[in-house]
């Protein structure tokens, strides 16, 4: 046994931000330590320098801070496995690598990018199934390699695949995938910078690391025959696999930045809550089978299970992300959003404008089934914050009539004899003022609503008077009286 407490690690490269799959994987690592009671570590596989960004790795732990998926090792936070950056350990992989060289199980490989380039020419015209390296340096004496490493020559190292049966995967999510050696190629495990590649440092640090299973995406299926003849040649138990189901776009293509956002940072930016991208990303190649989709991540820890995570491809919806978004917003009380749509106001035309507590948890109850964002508390009834500065077309068409405003003159008066504003009270003078004119009640009820918030859908209109206060219905209702002309034809 590797260990007997569960350890998973996730393990992203700092080349920018965080790509919602990075982010699936960090969930589904971090809910399977949480649900056996293991450790999730986090692991900087910074080794490709070319691609390392600078702040990257801050902003990686940043957006992980964001959606609450605390590792218990790692950068900054440090742990008895340490250091948990690929640049740090690089004199342990030239140990190793050195180590399989002695054992014949790696060797140096001193061809140009020249010749690399003809070699695969050369396979291209033949129409070979697989690009391979073809084993030219393996057949250098140790006299030709003294001299090439004595001239400083430049060189690689490289993976000896040798004859065998084929290499057998056990995978949790696919079962038993199997590789003929024939197909793995000679890879590189130490690079002519110095560097590993993934493969060396990856298998190295899952071992010293305790590392009991290895979740990640379906894209490293391939690599896997490759990692496992490492563990073999170096005589290290196997950790158990789980390879997570491709993220495609609705036409099943690659989930790529061309058809959309894919980095956490935009979804952060673009006012998602964290508990709904957690809930949407769980549900990307993993269900319950019960067609439960709502979830909280505590409801997650409970629920998920490694053995439910899909094969198939997992379709990025946005319209679903944006349905759980709007759900997630309705679960929450008034006095957990009130901070919230304080923030959006501070970063507003209102921000001037102060409001109280108590009126701003009547606007989020009377709203939050109508919105998908935040700050569509704003931008769906700014008439909470501000009088109408316009009236919409469509319904003063249908709704203002010739005898509208007398209507609305009559009731606002009757609205005035009421002793406070309350849902009851504006509906009574309402229904009473259309007793006396003997009209419907729909009569006055469309009206009054564009009078006071210059639109024709929203909360219920009692709701949305006792909101705004009797004063001030009264207030709007005679500077539509005045303002509103009749639309010919009307």
């Amino acid at each position: 046994m590797i260990n007997e407490t569960p350890r998973v690690r996730f393990a992203p490269s700092p080349t920018g931000y965080l790509h919602v799959g990075g982010l699936r994987t960090a969930l589904y690592n971090y809910l399977f330590a949480k649900i056996n009671n293991g450790k999730f570590i986090l692991r900087i596989e910074d080794t490709d320098r070319n691609r390392f960004v600078e702040g990257a790795v801050e902003n990686l732990i940043d957006t992980l801070n964001w959606v609450g998926l605390e590792f218990d090792e790692g950068p900054k936070t440090g742990g008895d496995f340490g250091p948990y950056l690929q640049s740090e350990r690089l004199d342990i992989y030239k140990n190793y690598a050195n180590q399989l060289i002695t054992d014949g199980k790696a060797y140096h490989c001193f061809c140009s990018q020249e010749r690399l380039q003809n070699l695969r020419e050369e396979q291209q015209k033949q129409k070979l199934p697989q690009m391979k390296y073809d084993k030219h340096c393996l057949n250098l004496s140790k006299e030709e390699i003294r001299q090439k490493l004595d001239a400083g020559e430049n060189y690689v190292v490289r993976l000896n695949v040798q004859p065998g049966i084929k290499v057998i995967i056990s995978d949790i999510v696919r079962g038993r995938v199997e590789f003929d050696r024939d197909t793995i190629d000679d890879q590189v495990l130490i690079k002519s910078d110095g560097y590993p590649t993934y493969h060396l440092a990856n298998v190295v640090d899952d071992h010293l690391m305790k590392i009991t299973h290895v979740i990640r995406g379906e894209e490293w299926l391939s690599s896997t025959p490759k990692h496992i003849l490492l563990y073999q040649y170096l005589n290290w138990e196997l950790p158990e696999f789980a390879h997570l189901p491709l993220l495609l776009n609705p036409d099943r293509s690659k989930l790529s930045k061309r058809q959309g956002d894919v980095a956490v940072e935009d979804y952060q930016s673009k006012g998602y809550l964290k508990e709904a991208l957690i809930n949407f990303v769980a549900l990307l190649g993993w269900s319950t089978g019960d067609n439960k989709e709502f979830y909280t991540i505590e409801e997650l820890k409970t629920n998920f299970s490694i053995e439910r995570v899909h094969k198939s491809g997992a379709i990025f919806n946005i319209d679903k992300l944006n349905w759980l978004n709007s759900e997630h917003i309705k679960n929450k009380t008034a006095e957990e959003i009130l901070p919230e749509l304080k923030n959006e106001l501070s970063n507003s035309k209102f921000n001037e404008m102060r409001f109280s507590d108590d009126y701003l948890k009547q606007v989020i109850d009377s709203m939050k089934e109508r919105v998908i964002f935040y700050n569509e508390f704003l931008t769906k009834s700014p008439y909470f914050f501000e009088r109408p500065q316009q009236y919409d077309e469509e319904v003063l068409k249908k709704r203002w009539k010739e005898d509208t405003p007398d209507h609305m003159k009559n009731l606002a008066e009757n609205f005035e004899k009421m002793e406070e504003s309350s849902h009851d009270n504006f509906e009574a003078a309402l229904r009473k003022t259309a007793e006396e004119l003997e009209i419907g009640a729909g009569k006055l009820i469309h009206p009054v609503r564009l009078a006071v918030s210059g639109i024709g859908v929203g909360p219920g209109v009692f709701d949305l008077l006792a909101i705004i206060g009797k004063d001030e219905v009264i207030e709007r209702i005679n500077i539509a009286i005045n303002k509103i002309t009749i639309p010919s034809g009307n």
